[in-house]
């Protein structure tokens, strides 16, 4: 008996010292909120870094599609973060790969830079990609848009031509919008030889602050594209009628704001969409219905051109997806 209490004892000690000494990822950690990143040669990411569930956790969105949650995060010393996310890359019928991106992120002042560390786009190879960051700034007080005062409303679109907006990386991109009927639209044709073509963006000359924007939007059956507010937060317009809600539906606020009920037309009817912006805070009308109201935006969506969520921006059009129509574009700035 005494020695099993001996042992019991020894045991105790030993467990008791072992987490003693273990670096405790949730306290005292400088890189815990969310960082805006800019990617050296384009692009941005977002960083949520978390310990919500008494455990340090992240969610990552770099430069497009959706916000994940990482496969895992840790810290090296207090002053590195290692931040990895993972992708499975079917490479036969039988057979697929794990293919995983490494963020190893220094803390240098306020802010922050590291390189992700991935395999090339045919995993024959390795990317090194420098990036930096800041903290994201503090969320404004919700708005009262009741008190909103409003300018001068801009026509964006003339109905005859693309003044006023011009391709977004014309070096590389293709533009596919051209005027039709009066309509802004866009028609992504890919040649039947099997060359593929790249098709752009396009964005308005302008940029903006704060405002209410109206248009009306045509996107036919299996499409999509979308409407980005100071080339920062995509709303969505796609062909979702008839599915569940989802933050990747007609109206949502891509990846981070789901509509609070499904108010899109079926595919090849024109739509309405009625957005308002101030204060990083998002309200979405959707044929008459409101969708989103005057909803936080943490931080940027994939696609976005800027990480600074204080500056202007402009509008951008997405074109590289598929077909679409625009028309009945204004924009009325918000005065303060």
């Amino acid at each position: 008996m005494k020695k099993l209490i001996i042992s019991i004892t020894l045991i105790l000690f030993i467990t008791s010292t072992i987490f003693a000494n273990t670096k405790d990822n949730t306290k005292d950690n400088a890189f815990l909120g969310m960082w805006g990143i800019d990617i050296e040669g384009g692009g941005v990411a977002w960083l949520h870094v978390f310990n919500e569930h008494g455990f340090l956790d992240a969610e990552l969105l770099w430069i497009g599609g959706s916000i994940v949650p990482v496969a895992s995060v840790y810290l090296a010393d207090d002053n590195t973060l290692v931040v990895t996310r993972t992708e499975e890359v079917k490479k036969n019928e039988s057979r697929s790969h794990t293919m995983t991106y490494t963020m190893r992120i220094n803390k240098v002042g306020e802010t922050i830079e590291g390189i992700m560390t991935a395999p090339d786009w045919m995993a024959t190879g390795e990317r090194k990609i420098p990036f930096k960051g800041k903290r994201m700034p503090q969320m404004f007080a919700k708005p009262d848009l009741s008190k909103l005062k409003f300018g001068k409303a801009i026509k964006l679109f003339n109905g005859k031509n693309l003044k006023g907006w011009h391709l977004m990386n014309p070096e590389k991109k293709k533009n596919g919008f051209s005027v039709v009927n009066g309509q802004l639209t866009n028609t992504p044709i890919q040649p039947k030889d099997g060359h593929h073509i790249s098709y752009g963006n396009i964005r308005t000359d302008q940029e903006f602050s704060d405002f209410n924007l109206k248009l009306a939007v045509n996107v036919p059956k299996g499409d999509n594209s979308g409407v980005y507010l100071k080339g920062l937060y995509e709303i969505q317009v796609a062909d979702t009628y008839g599915k569940e809600l989802d933050s990747h539906n007609m109206g949502a606020l891509y990846s981070r704001i789901t509509p609070t009920e499904a108010a899109e037309k079926p595919a090849g009817e024109w739509q309405n969409l009625d957005i308002t912006l101030v204060d990083r805070h998002v309200t979405v009308v959707l044929n008459g219905i409101k969708i989103i109201d005057n909803k936080p935006v943490l931080g940027p969506t994939g696609g976005a051109i800027s990480s600074d969520v204080l500056a202007p921006g402009p509008i951008y059009l997405q074109g590289d997806h598929g077909n679409v129509s625009y028309k009945n574009i204004v924009l009325t700035p918000i005065i303060k």
